[in-house]
């Protein structure tokens, strides 16, 4: 995507033939713009969680998943959102109220915050502010108050275990993934998701395009396992972990309730497909096809390499974890920093 691209509001504002100067109007062109992009988003995370995640299971396994409701088992999608939104929500003894309430909207809204930078194709993003990927990490961040809210609040042991473990787990992994995506920004020189795309736009050797990750490797793949512990997948899911703590931090939540919990964990793994995509895919950037498609299937990549580590890779102990956060992901992304730091200050 071209950084000049002018921002999906005023696109829609163009489109409608309005004012893009007048502020009533670009107010409401970004609400629009939001819903449109809110809206695919939830489409994708839709077909991700109650069907594409039973289908690539399977398939690991060698099984047969959902194939009965609809064609290719499709419309378990609509039976899912039926029956869980029609149960009774159950609110247990002694649970702390809001903050039992508001836990659920915390994890599924801070997730779909970080999308308003993501570029997505050529005018396809609402915003592309100086300090776009500071914004996407902060935004989701956000998850982990959520996620202690909904442990701590619950009255539950094991869903406070389980909000433990996810605020040991976030520290240890959100640092390392922040410095990688750091040395990203020494390559690009700007913190603008539109310029992070645009300066992976050439080719590196012969066909080869110059997406970071083919410049670093290293720091694509330290990004990618810090990415595993931020979603929750294997092996780091160890706040949900169902064999020792039920369902950790989810424990005790059902009905409308168990969907925005549900439903922020895939938003939060689509997230981080598209900041993967964005920083080390050449975001959008592909042949013959729209951008906004090659974007969808990157992030769809990811997904599938998050779907193949749930299936492939045994979880770790809480303490593995912690000394591969602190020990491992820590020094290895220290060093990638500042050997980047240093390899750019040569080259400059």
């Amino acid at each position: 995507m071209a950084p000049e691209s002018a921002p999906l509001p005023e696109t829609l504002a163009e489109l409608a033939g309005m004012d893009p100067n007048s502020v009533p109007v670009m107010i409401l062109m970004s609400l629009i713009g939001a819903a449109l992009i809110g809206t695919l988003m939830m489409t994708n995370t839709a077909l991700a969680g109650p069907w594409a995640k039973r289908k690539i299971t399977a398939a690991f396994t060698d099984r047969i998943a959902v194939d009965r409701i609809g064609p290719f088992g499709l419309l378990i999608i609509v039976a899912d959102a039926v029956r869980l939104l029609s149960k009774e929500l159950i609110v247990p003894e002694g649970v702390d109220r809001p903050a039992w309430d508001l836990a659920p909207l915390i994890i599924a809204s801070s997730a779909l915050l970080g999308f308003a930078v993501i570029p997505m194709g050529n005018g396809i993003h609402l915003a592309d502010p100086e300090v776009g990927l500071a914004y996407v990490f902060a935004t989701a961040s956000i998850a982990s108050v959520g996620l202690v809210m909904a442990g701590y609040a619950s009255n539950n042991k094991y869903s406070f275990l389980g909000g433990l473990r996810a605020v040991a787990q976030n520290v240890a992994y959100e640092i390392p993934l922040i410095l990688t995506g750091a040395s990203v920004v020494i390559f690009a020189g700007s913190l603008q998701m539109s310029e992070i795309v645009a300066a992976q736009s050439q080719t590196l050797v012969g066909p080869i395009p110059s997406w970071y990750a083919f410049v670093n490797p290293f720091a694509f793949v330290l990004f990618m396992i810090a990415n595993l512990a931020e979603v929750g997948r294997n092996p780091f899911d160890i706040p949900e972990a169902p064999t020792e703590i039920v369902a950790g931090y989810q424990t005790e939540y059902s009905s409308v309730y168990f969907v925005l919990v549900y439903l922020g964990e895939f938003i939060h793994i689509f997230l981080g497909g598209a900041i993967i995509a964005t920083i080390f895919l050449g975001g959008p950037a592909g042949p013959v096809l729209p951008g906004i498609v090659w974007f969808l299937i990157k992030i769809w990549g990811v997904f599938l390499f998050t779907q193949w580590a749930r299936s492939a890779i045994p979880r770790v102990r809480i303490d593995q974890l912690i000394e591969i956060g602190w020990k491992g992901m820590l020094v290895l992304s220290l060093a990638n920093l500042l050997l980047t730091a240093a390899i750019v200050g040569v080259i400059a």
